[in-house]
């Protein structure tokens, strides 16, 4: 059952169409056997030792607390902005100097040493349990990337200073009120 076919050179040739095309591919390709052995070979999720992202971003949110709460943070701005106004509204105009300081700006004063003290609170715990974290991990897995202790120490050092400021602050020992009268 052959056909007959004339060339580009006028050559009569037969052709059996019942003959495979070797340009065709029958051969399924199973993807899992292209896969490289190393990505078979990779130890589950939780076998897999931590990779500490999660203190080494603790460590980092620790130490920028702790700088909110040197430098003050646009809320402690807000609240002590927020005291002013309160204070403003709810002096009489006929109150006394020391009545008028002391409601306008000492209250806000003291408003911006508490939000500063909670920054810095907030950045003394988060330093604190990143650097004992991994005295409560799994047995074997305690280790912990330097850097990351670093910052841990560098949020715990600025939320010190923060909190001992703020202290100072909100009970007026650093830049108290000016008296009056």
């Amino acid at each position: 059952m052959g056909t007959s076919t004339v060339d580009e050179t006028g050559a009569d040739t037969e052709r059996d169409e019942t003959a495979v095309d070797a340009t065709e591919s029958d051969v399924d390709v199973d993807v899992t056997e292209t896969e490289p052995e190393a990505a078979q070979d990779a130890p589950e999720t939780e076998d897999r030792a931590p990779s500490g992202v999660g203190q080494g971003a603790a460590a980092v949110v620790s130490a920028a607390l702790g700088l909110v709460s040197l430098t003050g943070g646009w809320l402690g701005t807000v609240a002590a902005a927020r005291e002013t106004l309160m204070g403003q509204l709810e002096t009489a105009a006929d109150a006394s100097v020391a009545t008028q300081v002391k409601e306008v700006y000492g209250d806000a004063w003291h408003t911006s040493a508490l939000w500063a003290g909670l920054f810095a609170l907030t950045a003394l715990i988060v330093g604190v349990v990143v650097l004992a974290r991994p005295a409560f991990g799994a047995p074997g897995r305690t280790v912990q990337a330097p850097w990351t202790k670093s910052v841990a120490w560098a949020g715990v050092s600025l939320g010190v200073i923060g909190l001992l400021l703020a202290v100072l602050k909100y009970t007026d020992v650093l830049l108290g009120l000016p008296a009056t009268g």
